[in-house]
């Protein structure tokens, strides 16, 4: 089975995929990670590679040609992304969402612990900075695959499963989301 899993910013989509990969025993990837590296090799911050990808349609296309070609080459993984779900539609799609505010809440926290991605050139201050780059880079995904595929990644009806995580413990939102996944892996032909 492979899983693809998108959601708000701070509605621990990193937490829940790592927890899937472990108790699966799948290989977890994120295109996040290919997206940083790709920055970090033309110098560039994450943001920086990001608004770059809205005139630069070639920016997207790398990551979408291995995300497609990793779907052709292996059965059994999880991809933490945006788009992952529109490239791989035999996938199981998921989608985690969150309140902004608390989603904001959350990175700001994740932030004071490790600035390692680098979304961000300079830690935010207060939780309201976060909020506020948070909501640009979302304008700017959301203008992107508008103008790219034609597609709205925040519309609920591109997934199978969808789940607020705004009142939720990281253990309620695992259990959940491997509830359903359960349901899937035990829904298939043996």
């Amino acid at each position: 089975m492979i899983i693809t899993l998108n959601g708000s910013e701070g509605s621990g989509k990193t937490t829940v995929a790592k927890k899937i990969a472990s108790e699966l025993d799948y290989v977890r990837y994120t295109t996040g990670e290919i997206f940083r590296a790709m920055a970090k090799k033309r110098g560039l911050t994450l943001v920086e590679y990001v608004q770059l990808g809205e005139t630069d349609p070639e920016i997207d296309k790398e990551v979408d040609d291995y995300v497609v070609k990793l779907s052709k080459e292996q059965d059994n993984f999880i991809l933490d992304s945006r788009m992952a779900w529109h490239f791989i539609p035999q996938s199981t799609k998921i989608y985690l969402n969150v309140d902004e505010r608390e989603g904001a809440k959350r990175v700001f926290a994740e932030l004071q612990k490790d600035n390692s991605r680098n979304e961000m050139k300079n830690t935010p201050k207060t939780v309201e900075e976060v909020l506020k780059k948070i909501q640009a880079r979302q304008k700017t995904d959301d203008t992107r695959y508008l103008q790219y595929y034609n597609v709205n990644i925040r519309d609920k009806k591109n997934y199978d499963f969808v789940l607020d995580t705004t009142e939720l413990f990281p253990e309620e939102v695992f259990e959940k989301v491997m509830a359903f996944i359960n349901s899937k892996i035990n829904a298939q032909p043996s």
